[in-house]
């Protein structure tokens, strides 16, 4: 597995500061009674400064700890995710090299799937923005029936044809196209669960999340993920209503359903 430098570095970074860390707590628990934490400029200064070689050859037990975790963190390429749960749990996609190509993080899709229930079955989706295939195939996973997947990039597309033919999906579809365009053109209401993830730099949200109203049914979800929070007010030109929300870095992700059933 190649790891970058930069990432090398981050890494190097990271472990230093937890086994500093780490040992303070270490020699916080066994300091003499009535011994009082350092608070000397010189002492601040001393933990201020990154930790050398040979300060670092012994670490504690919860640096070693943390550094294997951070290790095994890194293991995992940067241009390739995992389905999280199914059918298919730990099956590998691969994450091409495209500008505004951002799936959506494994924590993030573990809160989100949280929220729709584990099982998902008899449920018609639609991934609207598929890149990847992350969200769709997930639904699958989970016992999704049909799983309409949507892409413009050719590179894309047959990426997904491919994985859907090792993966034997015969509940995914997978067409070339405009998301928003395809989603308008479904009958009204046949949808159970809309994924809205379209890059982050793209002024397409509202318009989007239009055509996921007209697609959802009346009981349905709409999941959004986005660079900023979406309100209520924001969304109430769509007929749509926050039920759950969350933020994970820079990404704000919401489960949106149609306000009539919202009121029910």
């Amino acid at each position: 597995m190649k790891v970058s430098s930069r990432n090398m570095a981050e890494a190097t970074h990271m472990i230093e500061k937890l086994a500093r860390s780490a040992d303070k707590r270490e020699a916080f628990k066994n300091r003499k009674p009535g011994q009082k934490p350092a608070h000397t400029a010189s002492q601040r200064s001393a933990i201020s400064t990154p930790a050398t070689p040979e300060q670092l050859a012994k670490p504690s037990k919860q640096a070693l700890q943390a550094a294997a975790k951070l290790h095994t963190a890194l293991q995992r390429p940067a241009n390739e995710v995992r389905l999280i749960g199914g059918l298919w749990k730990r099956t590998k996609l691969a994450v091409a090299n495209l500008p505004g190509l951002r799936p959506t993080p494994d924590r993030v899709r573990e809160t989100l799937f949280n929220w729709l229930g584990q099982d998902m079955t008899g449920m018609r989706c639609v991934d609207a923005f598929a890149g990847t295939g992350a969200l769709g195939l997930e639904a699958a996973s989970r016992g999704a029936a049909d799983v309409l997947l949507i892409e413009p990039e050719a590179k894309l597309i047959a990426q997904l044809q491919a994985l859907k033919t090792r993966l034997k999906a015969d509940m995914v579809r997978i067409q070339r196209g405009d998301g928003i365009a395809i989603l308008l053109a479904l009958p009204r209401g046949s949808v159970d669960v809309v994924f809205i993830d379209p890059p982050f730099n793209a002024p397409i949200f509202d318009k989007a999340l239009a055509a996921a109203a007209h697609a959802v049914s009346a009981q349905g979800v709409v999941y959004l993920e986005a660079p900023k929070p979406w309100t209520n007010e924001d969304l109430a030109s769509v007929g749509l209503q926050v039920s759950r929300a969350g933020k994970a870095g820079a990404v704000h992700y919401h489960l949106l359903c149609p306000v009539a059933s919202a009121a029910t």
